[in-house]
């Protein structure tokens, strides 16, 4: 165990999971404020620890996209695996709200739940709006960054993403002279990042093991049994994606499942227990690296997958919201599920890869839809759990897409 991360990590989560229960709500060992003193101080490790990813993962991400970009041999390469980048990631986010749906459909989990009377203060506020036709042409100019700096300093990543496809093209453009000391510092930045993130997993076991205990000393056992059909349903959904990608890999990829796990199941654990996408992102490369993605390839698609590559995320919002439906009994038919289908594609492509930002996605396409959103209140007690499988599955998707377009750019 000593010389293999990922079994000290699978460790540390089942050591936090017992030790959460124990404390848990359900047991009454300690007190409800005593359990939330004592969640803050195990929480320490993993806290430290996305505090130093987020730290260089601007930079990181920057450098990362130009870098693979830059180490394109032609322009024919970039645009085809733009291209085929783009259409991995638009099916697969409309096939896993397919999927979304029909299993709420079929089992149904908000029949018979009763809706609370009014809505929840702790509900997050959404800054987004219902989806409206009329105002795609001011989103669309809307995506592109126009204050860079300011983009850099609130962390906003798709805008980093937008400066850096930017940059990385223009870089191409340039002759090779005039191009090779921005490339070399990106290169050095890279480097250094990468230092960063290998202190930052150091602190792992310690950081998996305080996030779990934190996370199942708040929820416990009762509010997962509590909702238990509604969390069978995203996770079958989550595990009929996560299949699919595994399918893909094996059928076009040529990895089979064991040594997909063996290349990338440390970095999936690891992205459980911090249910960010982005936080994992330095150690999604590795994993891309080890499944024979060449560096290049591994530095543009998976900074970019990250951040836009939210198929799980969908999938759980689509079930998410026809729960909510069921339970006030709003019923959903024919062209508004489509529509419906296609407002959560739109708006998990760039949603922020950070716990949490879900409920806010979701109480916006609710309320657009005419749904109550006080049924937020019911679902909020286990979006942690989601979000944490749900981000395995977006990782895994992230991987998949690395690797299918590993031949994308060919390497000198």
């Amino acid at each position: 165990m000593r010389s293999r991360l990922w079994a000290q990590v699978l460790f540390a989560m089942g050591l936090g999971i017992c030790v959460g229960l124990v404390l848990g709500p359900e047991t009454g060992v300690v007190s409800e404020s005593t359990a939330r003193t004592l969640g803050a101080w195990f929480g320490i490790p993993g806290k430290l620890f996305l505090g130093l990813i987020a730290i260089v993962l601007v930079p990181l991400v920057f450098s990362s996209i130009v870098g693979g970009l830059a180490g394109g041999n032609s322009n024919e390469a970039l645009r085809k695996i733009g291209l085929k980048l783009g259409a991995f990631i638009i099916l697969t986010t409309t096939i896993a709200s397919l999927i979304g749906v029909a299993l709420a459909q079929l089992l149904r989990p908000g029949d018979g739940l009763d809706l609370p009377a009014a809505a929840p203060a702790q509900v997050p506020p959404s800054g987004m709006h219902s989806f409206d036709f009329k105002m795609l042409p001011d989103l669309l100019v809307g995506v592109l960054p126009t204050n860079a700096a300011a983009s850099v300093i609130e962390g906003d990543l798709l805008a980093v993403v937008i400066l850096a496809i930017l940059a990385g093209l223009a870089a191409t453009q340039v002759r090779t002279e005039q191009a090779r000391p921005f490339l070399a510092l990106l290169d050095s930045l890279m480097s250094i990042s990468m230092t960063v993130v290998k202190w930052a997993m150091m602190l792992t076991p310690l950081a998996v093991f305080g996030l779990m205990a934190q996370l199942m000393m708040q929820i416990g056992l009762g509010s997962i049994m509590g909702l238990l059909t509604y969390v069978s349903t995203v996770l079958l959904g989550l595990v009929l994606l996560f299949a699919i990608y595994i399918i893909s890999l094996r059928v076009l990829g040529g990895h089979g499942l064991g040594t997909f796990l063996q290349a990338a199941g440390q970095n999936l654990l690891l992205a459980f227990s911090t249910s960010s996408s982005s936080a994992v992102m330095p150690t999604t490369i590795q994993a891309a690296r080890r499944l024979g993605v060449p560096e290049p390839v591994a530095n543009l698609v998976v900074p970019v997958g990250a951040t836009m590559n939210m198929a799980g995320t969908a999938l759980y919002q689509s079930v998410a919201i026809l729960f909510l439906a069921q339970m006030a009994g709003v019923d959903l038919h024919g062209a508004e599920v489509f529509l419906l289908v296609g407002t959560l594609v739109a708006s998990s492509i760039g949603a922020p890869g950070t716990p949490g930002v879900s409920i806010a996605i979701l109480a916006s396409v609710a309320t657009g839809f005419g749904i109550p959103a006080e049924g937020l209140v019911i679902i909020l007690g286990v979006d942690r759990l989601l979000d944490m499988c749900r981000t395995v599955v977006n990782v895994t998707g992230d991987l998949t897409a690395a690797t299918l377009l590993r031949n994308a750019i060919k390497v000198d």
